[in-house]
């Protein structure tokens, strides 16, 4: 705790820093309120800014852009009828309901209060839980690490949108992109087809731009409405009161603890935890046939559900370095670009840039109620107003440059293209992105922690002989074996009953 006030007063005394924090909100509460550029693919296109700032500092903007662009998916939501993010992908039933009545302004206002109060209970999960977990982790050794990579990437295969098989095919295509380069310990190379620019691997940084950035701009610009959603005729008040403000706290409570739950589950994300939340307030409530109709539990529940999980999502990378989600696992690459890596070390060998790091999301919460509350909650129509196609295009160059300024080599531009395209073209065939994301990040954490414990114990048998490794596979091939023994067990049983009847 020292450490972390000692973060917050250093930072408090560096106005560089606080820009920087600063034009991270506004740049995510733009980009977060455009429809079709989502936080990772915002996080994916400024990346490349980071490269001459500090770790701190760095961490100071891409939170900045993480936590407001989050919070801004609701703001098309609400007057468009569009989810600028998938977290907002519920906040438009009742949000826009409410806004064709005349009440986008309150509807704002609760999402905006909604947002603040999940991020903070969030960030509080955060800073309470992550340092016990991170301490029990450092107890770790080499095949608890192995065992907890392959959990990740089950959960991650199991959780993406479509079946399990398809997230298995991603994961297993990045684990092989992961391993491109020579072998850490013999050197030799692998998968480089006699290219030496195959030498050092592919870098997160131009895949990351590519399978985020561009595919999601490739795609954005495919589904263009060919007619854009009027914007509400008036916005109405902002204030909706104090009592009613009040009145939703529960709600508020509920869904923010949904949210840092939901969030701190590798892969889950935010549309899940919006879900939740939203179908837990409809259930409990006494009328639940007004959820849809624009009652402000509906967009408080999903708001502070969706905000909460940025809290939830840095628990895993922290304390495990496994990404909790799409926008950690670029967040784990501007890590390793300044040469960090996540995970429990970090508590022990760089504990005033894990503080630095609890101090940004701070900030970032801060300064998003600060700045979407005195200028966006008018100012959010003009930004809607852009033209998406300009938008996009230019989002398409950025990514270029960006990915060309890693190394300033052309050859990362291809390797941006070649991403891009083969997320675009995954995204078609309903094969997930995310899981070739996560192979690539953890794939060589798991290769070095598999190797290790085999050179070491000279036997695979060493995971099933320890309690944690051994729980974990069990959990990992329950989570990826489970849905199809269900299923089979279902057809079995629905087959019986057929069986059995007269005919």
């Amino acid at each position: 705790m020292s450490a972390l006030l000692d973060s917050l007063g250093l930072l408090l005394m560096d106005p560089w820093a606080l820009f920087l924090c600063l034009s991270g909100v506004v740049v995510g509460l733009i980009f977060g309120a455009l429809p079709g550029v989502s936080s990772t693919m915002s996080l994916a296109v400024m990346l490349p800014l980071t490269f001459g700032m500090s770790t701190g500092n760095a961490m100071m903007f891409m939170l900045g852009i993480f936590f407001s662009s989050v919070y801004a998916g609701s703001v098309s939501a609400i007057l468009l009828n569009i989810p600028g993010t998938p977290g907002a992908m519920v906040t438009v039933l009742d949000g826009n309901a409410m806004a064709r009545k005349g009440r986008a302004g309150e509807a704002m206002t609760y999402a905006l209060i909604a947002s603040l109060f999940g991020g903070v209970l969030g960030w509080i999960i955060l800073v309470t839980t992550a340092p016990v977990i991170a301490a029990y982790a450092l107890k770790f050794a080499s095949p608890e690490y192995a065992a907890v990579v392959f959990f990740g990437l089950a959960l991650v295969a199991y959780a993406s949108s479509g079946d399990t098989l398809r997230g298995l095919l991603a994961g297993a295509l990045g684990l092989l992109l992961g391993v491109v380069g020579r072998d850490a310990i013999t050197d030799v190379p692998r998968f480089t087809f006699g290219t030496a620019e195959l030498q050092g691997g592919l870098d997160i940084i131009p895949l990351a731009i590519g399978v985020f950035g561009i595919a999601e701009a490739l795609t954005a610009v495919e589904t263009i409405p060919k007619t854009a959603a009027a914007l509400p005729a008036r916005m109405g008040r902002l204030f909706p009161g104090r009592r009613a403000l009040l009145a939703e706290t529960p709600t508020a409570v509920r869904g923010s603890a949904i949210g840092a739950f939901v969030g701190a589950i590798p892969a889950a994300g935010s549309a899940v935890a919006v879900a939740l939340a939203y179908a837990l307030e409809k259930r409990i409530s006494r009328t639940p046939e007004a959820f849809g109709t624009g009652v402000p539990r509906g967009i408080v529940a999903p708001e502070s559900a969706n905000n909460a999980c940025v809290g939830g999502a840095l628990i895993p990378m922290m304390t495990l370095g496994i990404p909790g989600d799409s926008i950690t696992a670029v967040l784990i690459g501007v890590l390793l670009l300044h040469g960090l890596r996540p995970g429990p070390g970090l508590y022990e060998s760089q504990p005033e840039f894990v503080a630095t790091v609890y101090a940004a999301l701070l900030f970032a919460i801060v300064f998003t109620g600060l700045v979407a509350g005195t200028f966006g909650l008018r100012g959010f129509n003009r930004v809607l107003l852009l033209p998406r196609r300009i938008l996009l295009t230019g989002i398409l160059l950025l990514c270029l440059m960006g990915a060309f300024s890693v190394r300033n080599s052309i050859y990362d531009v291809w390797v941006a293209i070649a991403a891009g395209g083969a997320g675009y073209a995954m995204s078609r065939m309903g094969v997930p992105v995310l899981p070739l994301a996560f192979g690539v990040v953890l794939g060589p954490i798991l290769e070095e922690n598999l190797r290790r414990t085999l050179m070491i114990h000279k036997d695979w048998t060493v995971f099933l002989e320890r309690p944690i490794s051994l729980t974990l596979i069990l959990i990992s091939f329950a989570v990826l074996l489970g849905p199809l023994i269900w299923q089979a067990a279902r057809s079995f049983v629905q087959r019986g009953s057929e069986g059995g009847k007269p005919r």
